[in-house]
């Protein structure tokens, strides 16, 4: 009994340090800025696809709530925050659909399993990122209004880093994995 007990601790203590090491890397990722045209390339979307592989979708999810939840209550773990604001209110502006999409991503990602060949790891992590500019687009033109060229400004910019990051997680996918047998 007491063999039981002790590996639920072990088990619970991985899962929670996996939730904290996560939300420090997707925070490390949103502060990082890689020179890339036509816009510099956070690498979010990339920890944010890697989590969900790594993890699964029980622990990616609870890792990106957490970092949600760190932005809203004001820390500033957001990609331009404190220099835009924090807390609600940057959360609420033009980026909370991305940030929302993060969410519906990792869930996605999740679903990659060894199995799959290089064509359905690609497929399925561009399913999963374009999550994030699906809700991130329809945020930004409930927002700032349909008439806008919504998505020359809140898609395209970013498509070929997107590109770059979901090419280099179908490569490195296979050892990814291997993460989920560690927790």
């Amino acid at each position: 009994m007491e063999i039981l007990k002790t590996n639920s601790y072990y088990k619970a203590l991985k899962i929670f340090s996996a939730i904290f090491l996560g939300s420090v890397a997707l925070t490390v990722s949103a502060k990082l800025k890689i020179p890339f045209y036509p816009v510099p390339m956070t690498m979010q979307t990339f920890v944010v696809l890697f989590l969900g592989i790594a993890l699964g979708y029980k622990i990616g999810l609870a890792t990106i709530s957490l970092y949600l939840f760190e932005g809203i209550i004001g820390i500033p773990v957001f990609s331009n925050s404190p220099e835009k604001g924090i807390g609600l209110v940057y959360f609420m502006g033009p980026t909370m659909g991305y940030l929302l999409g993060f969410l519906s991503a990792v869930y996605l990602a999740s679903f990659i399993n060894v199995k799959d060949n290089l064509f359905i790891i690609f497929t399925k992590l561009i399913i999963s990122v374009s999550t994030i500019y699906l809700l991130g687009v329809l945020w930004l033109g409930n927002l700032i209004g349909w008439e806008k060229p919504i998505i020359e400004l809140g898609v395209t910019p970013f498509l070929l880093a997107e590109l770059f990051k979901i090419c280099l997680l179908t490569l490195l996918v296979k050892q990814i994995i291997k993460i989920r047998n560690f927790i």
